[in-house]
């Protein structure tokens, strides 16, 4: 039976708005934040405040690397209370923590990474954050499958512990998604995902958009955005193709900016890099 242009306007109609109404959906999840490191403001609380003016969504903290009487930096209960205060009174919240000690002390090869890893779950519940980054770079890179290997055996003996306390254990590292995904298996816990940073991946010879749209929002628990040295928008890594797949995959999280001043200039490079972001993100949910 054939349509009239009436029926067959209203069916165009609904099929748009649907479309329109999906894409929106795709990023609706989406939440923009900072890493206080890349502020200059490492393990500062008053970074907190610094990243809402500025307009983002979260901040993800540094627990410190520079150890002292066998503690963390944040390892600290008036720190920890200053944080937590700071997160109350601003209505803000902590996009992850980082772990950023295992750049001392490698998670591959060294017992006392282990140990970090325990102290950083209990100090990442405390600050109310779900995600720790564990990174892998440098020295600590994980470079041969045996590597990888007693990683994910280590990982598997801290996933309950991270598992009870609602922690999830983010790996951002140098490795393929593939690999990652070898290695998220190994430790048989469900609180060891992936944290994909595109800079990284990039830099490293992947197809950034093949690897989120493969990972999924299952597998991926944060995202890191850069295309250092350059803002947003002026490198090699095409973000609007990312955000695309972002949306496709219908992540749910933080993406953290993880961007260089290039100016030298912290706040009005941050803001030029998150307005850049946010008209992508724009442009992708209009269609």
């Amino acid at each position: 039976m054939a349509l009239t242009r009436r029926e067959l306007a209203r069916i165009i109609a609904v099929t748009s708005l649907s479309s329109a109404s999906a894409r929106a959906a795709g990023l609706s999840g989406l939440r923009i934040g900072v890493t206080d490191w890349n502020l200059r403001m490492a393990s500062q609380p008053d970074a907190v405040t610094f990243a809402k003016r500025l307009g983002f969504g979260g901040v993800e903290v540094s627990l410190g690397r520079n150890v002292q009487d066998g503690k963390l930096p944040l390892d600290n209960p008036d720190l920890l209370s200053r944080y937590q205060q700071e997160f109350r009174a601003s209505h803000f919240q902590p996009a992850g923590t980082c772990l950023d000690v295992l750049h001392v002390n490698y998670l591959k090869n060294d017992k006392l990474g282990q140990r970090w890893v325990a102290d950083g779950i209990r100090l990442t519940k405390s600050l109310g954050a779900k995600v720790m980054l564990l990174p892998f770079f440098g020295k600590g890179a994980l470079q041969t499958q045996a590597e990888k290997d007693y990683v994910g055996e280590v990982l598997r003996d801290l996933g309950p512990m991270a598992e009870k306390a609602d922690v999830i254990l983010g790996l951002e590292d140098t490795i393929s998604a593939e690999d990652n995904v070898r290695l998220m298996e190994r430790t048989r816990s469900a609180a060891v995902l992936t944290y994909y940073d595109i800079g990284n991946s990039s830099r490293n010879g992947f197809d950034v958009v093949r690897e989120i749209e493969w990972l999924g929002r299952k597998r991926i628990c944060q995202l890191h955005f850069k295309d250092n040295p350059h803002y947003l928008g002026e490198g090699s890594i095409p973000l609007p193709d990312v955000v695309r797949a972002v949306s496709r995959i219908r992540f749910h999280g933080f993406a953290n900016l993880e961007t260089d001043s290039p100016s030298r200039a912290i706040e009005p490079d941050m803001r030029r890099n998150l307005a850049y972001l946010r008209k992508v993100v724009e442009q992708v949910e209009r269609g």
